[in-house]
């Protein structure tokens, strides 16, 4: 996965990086879309464990393909002839000392956390409070959360470009400013009393198109503050943490807090028995951590465009003094031109 993110790195300059980058990352909401809009049909016609089998199929036909593509040269859309050549000394250290990315790893966690616990929760929701059948249900998750990201990731890396021209940190401002805004569609949603789907929708869809230039304006600033020779260690880092943190701890404490909502919601009824009514209260509850944790991602990506012009100042530096040449992380702020 992190190659695929090297290679539009290897292949752009840096001033088109967001936009080939949302190319690029189509593949998450159209897959979005497609698996809960097919697995949804899949599921209420013969049950939910051949959607899991056909689900299958699609990715084992990638993985051959992708065995025929080639590696593109590691910095070679790079202005400096030297770009790619090898970094000394620890890679994981020399990435991890570079402010912004300490920064972009936190995001990473709290992005997949939401994009992990929307979909896995998503049709569920609808399906419990908002009283929808599973084709119902898998079908508007699947326009809510697939289909709006298409235009959030093709506006944002349109704009992410665009912004980066003007200001050196640009592309993170645009992401946090995006992430607010999606924090408060979504919280607008979750708010939305029962049966009112065409404003759920609506609100949802806003929410999850706005939470979509992230990976436009962040992807690109990880190549632009580290070493051609250090991506590979940066992305996977970044994943790291992504994946563990994030996609791991999203779905089970969403579900976790649904579970306990439930049985808050159960005992202060004086009920003995944790029905649908009940369960539909306590997701409705739980979901309000997905624009708790959409502020948060916001505000560390504000954090995170407060070190990155610096960062990116570095590099630079790095990659046209081949004598000898400083280490991302070590100028202090006053030597940076």
């Amino acid at each position: 996965m992190g190659f695929d993110r090297l290679a539009e790195a290897d292949l752009y300059p840096a001033k088109r990086r967001a936009h080939a980058l949302s190319l690029f990352m189509l593949g998450l909401p159209i897959g979005n879309f497609l698996g809960s809009f097919v697995s949804g049909r899949v599921a209420a016609a013969y049950g939910w464990r051949m959607a899991f089998y056909i689900a299958c199929l699609p990715g084992l036909l990638l993985a051959v393909l992708a065995m025929r593509v080639c590696d593109p040269p590691r910095g070679a859309s790079e202005s400096a002839p030297l770009a790619g050549r090898p970094h000394e000394g620890s890679p994981y250290w020399s990435v991890l000392k570079i402010p912004t990315i300490r920064w972009i790893i936190i995001t990473g966690a709290l992005s997949n956390f939401n994009m992990y616990a929307i979909p896995t929760f998503l049709a569920a929701y609808l399906s419990r409070y908002h009283s929808l059948n599973v084709k119902q249900a898998s079908t508007l998750a699947a326009i809510t959360f697939g289909l709006a990201g298409i235009p959030g990731l093709l506006l944002g890396g349109w704009a992410a470009d665009r912004i980066a021209a003007v200001r050196s940190n640009g592309r993170l401002l645009l992401s946090s400013a995006s992430l607010f805004f999606a924090a408060i569609f979504i919280f607008l949603a979750v708010n939305v009393p029962q049966g009112q789907l065409l404003l759920f929708g609506t609100f949802m869809g806003l929410g999850c198109l706005l939470s979509y230039p992230y990976y436009s304006g962040v992807y690109s600033t990880i190549h632009d503050i580290v070493p051609p020779s250090l991506r590979g260690t940066a992305m996977a880092l970044y994943f790291f943490a992504m994946y563990l943190l994030g996609g791991s701890f999203g779905p089970v404490l969403t579900g976790k807090l649904s579970d306990y909502f439930a049985r808050l919601a159960m005992a202060e009824a004086g009920a003995s028995r944790l029905d649908e009514h009940f369960r539909a209260v306590g997701l409705h509850s739980a979901m309000y951590v997905i624009p708790l944790c959409s502020v948060l991602l916001a505000a560390v990506l504000l954090a995170a465009s407060r070190t990155v012009s610096q960062d990116m100042g570095e590099l630079q530096i790095w990659m046209s003094a081949p004598d000898t040449p400083p280490r991302p992380g070590q100028l202090r702020e006053s030597e940076v031109p």
